[in-house]
């Protein structure tokens, strides 16, 4: 099921990924800075919201409460929250 996420707090303003069961893959962020974003979402691909949430959850960019990293975290696991509803 593909899922869209609008960030918060970041210069992504979007996160777009595929999540089936608990396994994200094809994450694709708009804006931000593309060639980190472009290595996270290969990282991040074919692991689970909880592996991603214990990877990502947490880390800040700059002096900003958030990251495009932190928010990819809260997006996996709000899908993974309606996708088994």
């Amino acid at each position: 099921m593909e899922y869209i996420y609008k960030t918060k707090g970041t210069c992504s303003s979007k996160i777009k990924f595929n999540i089936d069961n608990d396994i994200i893959t094809d994450v694709e962020f708009t804006g931000g800075c593309n060639g980190n974003l472009q290595a996270i979402a290969k990282l991040i691909d074919g692991l689970t919201v909880d592996e991603i949430e214990r990877k990502c959850s947490g880390i800040l960019c700059g002096n900003k409460a958030t990251s495009c990293a932190d928010q990819l975290a809260k997006a996996v696991r709000c899908a993974y929250k309606k996708s088994n509803k």
